[in-house]
């Protein structure tokens, strides 16, 4: 049964405080299970919840700011430990391999796991999934930093009144779906005839950034937005100095991208009050919001549905 989820390890910023950890998410999305930005301590956070390193599939770091990457030694020597069965790719800026290089290596160890190591190394750069298409993006940060977003390709959904008024049952439909058209009775019948368009799903993942192209580019129509909000609007100024987000910023970029929920995190250990986040954002977005707290689930939306013109 596929399973389209977030599962958040870690929700602060630069430093852990006693009721946040560091970064860290696993987005489970379907056959494919990526752990982001795992920060110090991810590996244990993983212990809490119904994820386990063997489950993993891909690993994507945004940039090597501790706080992202630290968890990357733990989490790779656990993948030996437990003798996972599959290649795990990971991704990371290109410009940070010396650092991937440290991290992998950083303690003795027996490696068994096959690590497929595909560094970003372009604004752009599309990785194709069996679920669909990896896309990262640029963003506006003191090193190199990418977003990531994940975009499963358009559909269609059958529509089974419209299949029985023209007889076509059983494996007919699979052909229907897989030609795109069948011959019945000297009458040919388009896909489109019985069909409404099934939009695919899309998942994004911004972190360590401020406002730029690639933010919007990331969560252009997203059904879950993942996004930095390290500060309140009230540290604006210094947010833009050194590349974050405020709250009020990350909302104005989901409403002004369409997006469906919105998950806001990576706190500044500076406030203990997430409710001011959802306050700030509430004052921009009206769409769905989740304030991240660790060892939460979030589901991505279900499906929109079309309808049958």
């Amino acid at each position: 049964m596929s399973m389209r989820e977030l599962v958040v390890l870690g929700t602060a910023s630069q430093a852990p405080t006693r009721q946040r950890n560091h970064n860290g998410y696993v987005l489970r999305w379907d056959d494919e299970v990526i752990l982001f930005d795992p920060g110090e301590g991810s590996q244990r956070q993983l212990l809490h919840t119904t994820v386990t390193a063997t489950d993993l599939t891909r690993i994507c770091v945004t940039h090597f700011h501790g706080d992202h990457c630290l968890g990357l030694p733990g989490t790779i020597q656990r993948l030996s430990l437990d003798r996972v069965p599959h290649p795990v790719a990971v991704h990371f800026p290109a410009g940070g391999a010396e650092y991937f290089a440290r991290l992998r290596h950083a303690a003795s160890f027996h490696e068994t796991a096959e690590l497929r190591v595909e560094p970003i190394g372009t604004d752009g750069q599309r990785i194709a999934l069996g679920v669909g298409t990896l896309e990262a993006r640029r963003l506006r940060h003191p090193i190199e930093t990418y977003g990531y977003r994940l975009v499963e390709p358009d559909g269609c959904r059958m529509l089974p009144e419209r299949l029985a008024a023209y007889g076509i049952a059983g494996p007919a439909v699979g052909e229907l779906i897989r030609v795109g058209h069948l011959d019945l009775d000297g009458r040919r019948v388009t896909r489109e005839e019985v069909s409404v368009p099934r939009p695919g799903q899309r998942f994004a993942f911004v972190m360590d950034t401020g406002l730029c192209d690639g933010v919007y580019a990331l969560a252009e129509h997203a059904d879950l937005l993942v996004i930095e909000s390290t500060f309140l609007d009230s540290e604006a100024a210094l947010a833009a100095e050194v590349g974050h987000l405020t709250a009020g910023q990350a909302a104005r970029v989901a409403a002004e991208s369409g997006v469906r929920r919105l998950v806001l995190t990576h706190f500044s250990q500076r406030y203990a009050d997430p409710a001011r986040f959802a306050d700030e954002a509430r004052a921009h977005f009206d769409g769905d919001l989740v304030i991240a707290e660790d060892l939460t689930t979030v589901q991505v939306p279900p499906r929109r549905v079309a309808s049958a013109g």
